[in-house]
């Protein structure tokens, strides 16, 4: 099993400790990034595996990933493709991906050597970036893709077009192209619509656009969309996906996102309806809800 851990948190790291004793005493080979080896390690008295050195991805069952939201992120890059999904632990503030808290530690780790969860899938993004007819950048996004303005002071001059047909053109900071994952995420701060993870679907939110037109698009998930950056601006934009992975976009170039082969699975071991997911992560305020057949006495 993989073990990732937010490296800058002391109680992260503790986490970390406990989870690969844990497993190494249960007869489970505990792994780590090879990047995380050094400061997961100090004052460790047992030796995890390394990722990549020795144990491919392949061969990782789950990964425990301990911290917020963007440590989640981090351990789907590492184990993309490898098929193994991702059990969280909230060490963070929100922690919308996170399945427990730190106080059920314990309890999470015996689940998963118990293989007691359930796998939910979930869609992610294909990105390429082309300039000059050359495919120069190629990425996913569990979250969202985000094409934004490089000089704080100017504005981006963008061209949306959805399956190969222009919908609009404006100056703005930028847009988020978002997956449902990623709805809870930077697409819902700049105003865009919460998309229940089951809906197959894709969200495009624009930035501060100087448009009349700028409401978000949840578009097909086997559509196409892309993002043109006019030949007229006069510096670049740039693509960053999940907020970890960006390339600068000169002018010219274009952003394409489409439903990826290969989603993010995340195990679950509290199956429950979304919506309570939701009221409990942004403390909702629910007072006086009676129920589907209630009536006010």
């Amino acid at each position: 099993m993989l073990v990732v851990s937010h490296v800058g948190r002391d109680d992260a790291l503790e986490a970390a400790h406990t989870v690969i004793r844990t497993l190494r005493e249960a007869g489970v080979s505990p792994v780590v990034a090879s990047d995380q080896a050094e400061p997961i390690t100090a004052g460790l008295d047992v030796a995890p595996e390394v990722l990549a050195h020795g144990v491919p991805a392949d061969d990782i069952e789950l990964g425990i990933v301990l911290g917020g939201d963007g440590t989640i992120l981090l351990a789907a890059e590492l184990l993309r493709g490898s098929g193994a999904p991702l059990l969280g632990v909230n060490l963070g503030h929100v922690g919308f991906l996170a399945e427990s808290e730190k106080e059920d530690l314990q309890f999470t780790i015996d689940q998963a050597l118990a293989k007691n969860y359930q796998v939910d899938e979930r869609l992610t993004l294909e990105v390429s970036v082309r300039d000059s007819g050359q495919e120069i950048f190629r990425t996913f996004a569990l979250n969202e893709a985000t094409v934004e303005k490089a000089d704080r002071s100017r504005m981006v001059e963008l061209a949306l077009e959805v399956d190969g047909r222009p919908v609009s053109s404006f100056g703005c900071d930028g847009v988020v192209l978002s997956t449902p994952t990623g709805s809870t995420a930077y697409s819902f701060s700049a105003g865009g619509p919460i998309v229940w993870p089951q809906v197959q679907a894709m969200v495009l939110t624009p930035l501060s656009a100087h448009a009349l037109f700028s409401r978000p698009l949840v578009i097909d998930p086997g559509s196409s969309l892309a993002v043109e950056i006019l030949p007229r601006n006069s510096q670049p934009a740039v693509l960053w996906c999940d907020g970890r992975r960006g390339v600068d976009l000169p002018p010219g170039s274009r952003v394409s996102a489409t439903k990826s082969s290969e989603p993010v699975r995340l195990a679950r071991l509290h199956p429950a309806p979304f919506s309570d997911r939701l009221v409990r992560k942004f403390s909702l305020p629910v007072t006086g809800w009676r129920g589907p057949g209630e009536t006010p006495s």
